[in-house]
């Protein structure tokens, strides 16, 4: 069982209230369309905490910023996702950030979380058809990938520089 020190639950609570405020205030949302940069927060937390804090930071952001700051009906499956995306980055980057690293991370990301899992929850919550559905989300996929594979290197270039001037 991993150890919750003051200072991994006080980098896990930052995190978390950065990344509700970036999904809920700070992201361009349609009913089937999101794109921002929430995803940040979660890579700093796999980058530094390992998978599993990354993974709880993404659920627990999206479990509180759905709870106090609803777009639309909850539903338990976004939480998975976000869940699952943490600890997928984690796998990925923590203690490694190579630009293959940050690929994988991103293509299971995108293709298989953003794409396929969360494209299925948005058909079983609003009755949508999938295939139609996942043809509509494949440019935001293809947008957050290309950030994605801007942002995260120049992220795991600066967190050592921060960490190196705090301690």
């Amino acid at each position: 069982m991993p150890r919750f020190s003051t200072r991994t639950l006080t980098s896990m609570a930052l995190l978390i209230a950065l990344e509700i405020v970036l999904s809920r205030f700070l992201s361009i949302s349609a009913w089937n369309t999101k794109i921002g940069f929430a995803f940040v927060p979660v890579v700093i937390a796999a980058i530094l905490l390992g998978p599993l804090y990354a993974g709880i930071v993404g659920a627990a952001a999206d479990f509180l910023g759905a709870l106090l700051f609803p777009i639309g009906a909850y539903f338990p499956g976004f939480t998975l996702t976000a869940f699952l995306m943490g600890l997928c980055y984690g796998l990925f980057l923590y203690r490694n950030q190579s630009f293959p690293r940050t690929l994988g991370a991103v293509a299971v990301h995108q293709l298989i979380l953003s794409l396929l899992l969360n494209t299925l929850w948005i058909s079983l919550l609003y009755g949508s058809p999938y295939a139609p559905l996942l043809l509509s989300r494949l440019p935001q996929c293809a947008i957050l990938a290309a950030v994605q594979l801007a942002v995260i290197p120049l992220i795991a270039h600066i967190l050592p520089q921060i960490r190196g001037g705090a301690a």
